[in-house]
C-alpha cells in the first residue's frame, strides 16, 4: 500500500508539472518572423518549430503514387514522411490545444508548401487534402476570408489559375518582387518571396549601404501597403543581417538555425506584429 500511495503521488508530480509546463509554452508570444526553411530537414520536423516558438515553416514536396511526401530531392523521399504526418496532422493537434486564433494584429502560423515539380498534379491532390482540415485552415470562399489558425501558402512549381478558381480556396499564392504591384487580392496572394542574394549586394558583413536600406525598405513599404507580408531566401545567417530585416520590417526571416534565430529574436519581441 505504501509503495502504490508513493507512486501514485510521484505520478501525480510529474503529470502537474508537465502540465504547467504545456501551459507555459502555450502562453509565451509566438516569434512571427521566425521562419523555418527547408523545416523538414531539422531532427524534429515541425516539433523542433514550434518548441523554438516559430510562426513559419516550409516544406518541399513531391507527388508519388498518388501521395504527397517530403524531401529537398527525389532520392531524399520516404513513404513514411508524408504532408499529413510531419505537418498537417500535427499542426491539427497542436491548435486543438493551443486554441490561438489570428487576428488583425497577429498573422496566421504559416505552412509555406513548395512543390518542387508537376505543380498542377500536386494541387489536384493538395488542394483535396486540405479540405480535411477545414477547421485549422484559413480558407477564402466567394470573397470573404474565414480565418483560422494556419495558413497555407503554395510556392515552388505554383499552379497559379488552379489555385486563383478554387471555391472554397484553402491556400493562397507565394509571390515574387515581380508581383509587389500585382492587383490580386492579399487572401489569394498572401505572401511576396524572393531570392536575396537577386537583389542585394550586402551579404550580413560589416555596414548595409544606405541605398540598399532604402531600397529594402521600400519593398517592405509597397508590399504592406498591399496587405502582404515579405519573406527573402538564401540570406546569409548573419545576426547583422537579421538586424536589418527586423528593422525594415520584413515579416519572415529564413533560417536552418533555429536556436540561434530564436535567442536573437526574443529581445526584439516587442518590435513584433
Amino acid at each position: 500500500m505504501y509503495h502504490l500511495k508513493f507512486f501514485s503521488t510521484i505520478l501525480l508530480v510529474v503529470v502537474s508539472h508537465t502540465s504547467v509546463g504545456l501551459t507555459q509554452s502555450f502562453q509565451q508570444t509566438p516569434l512571427y518572423r521566425a521562419h523555418a526553411h527547408n523545416d523538414y530537414k531539422q531532427s524534429r520536423p515541425l516539433q523542433d518549430a514550434l518548441k523554438n516558438r516559430f510562426w513559419s515553416v516550409e516544406a518541399d514536396v513531391f507527388l508519388v503514387d498518388g501521395e504527397l511526401l517530403v524531401g529537398h530531392s527525389r532520392d531524399e523521399l520516404s513513404k513514411d514522411r508524408t504532408l499529413r504526418k510531419l505537418y498537417l496532422d500535427p499542426l491539427k493537434q497542436y491548435f486543438q490545444v493551443q486554441k490561438r486564433e489570428p487576428d488583425e494584429k497577429s498573422p496566421p502560423f504559416t505552412l509555406l508548401i513548395d512543390i518542387k515539380t508537376d505543380g498542377e498534379a500536386v494541387y489536384q491532390v493538395l488542394r483535396n487534402q486540405l479540405r480535411e482540415y477545414e477547421e485549422l485552415l484559413t480558407s477564402c470562399q466567394d470573397g470573404k476570408t474565414v480565418r483560422h489558425p494556419v495558413q497555407v501558402v503554395i510556392s515552388g512549381d505554383r499552379p497559379i489559375e488552379m489555385i486563383e478558381a478554387d471555391n472554397p480556396r484553402y491556400a493562397g499564392i507565394d509571390g515574387r518582387l515581380s508581383d509587389l504591384d500585382s492587383d490580386k487580392p492579399s487572401q489569394l496572394m498572401p505572401l511576396i518571396s524572393d531570392r536575396w542574394t537577386s537583389h542585394f549586394q550586402y551579404r550580413g558583413k560589416g555596414k548595409m549601404t544606405e541605398a540598399e536600406r532604402k531600397k529594402l525598405r521600400e519593398i517592405v513599404r509597397q508590399a504592406h501597403a498591399a496587405g502582404r507580408r515579405i519573406r527573402f531566401w538564401a540570406t546569409p545567417e548573419s545576426e547583422e543581417l537579421w538586424k536589418e530585416l527586423v528593422d525594415a520590417r520584413v515579416d519572415h526571416i529564413n533560417t536552418d538555425q533555429l536556436e540561434k534565430l530564436r535567442d536573437f529574436l526574443i529581445p526584439q519581441i516587442q518590435d513584433s506584429p
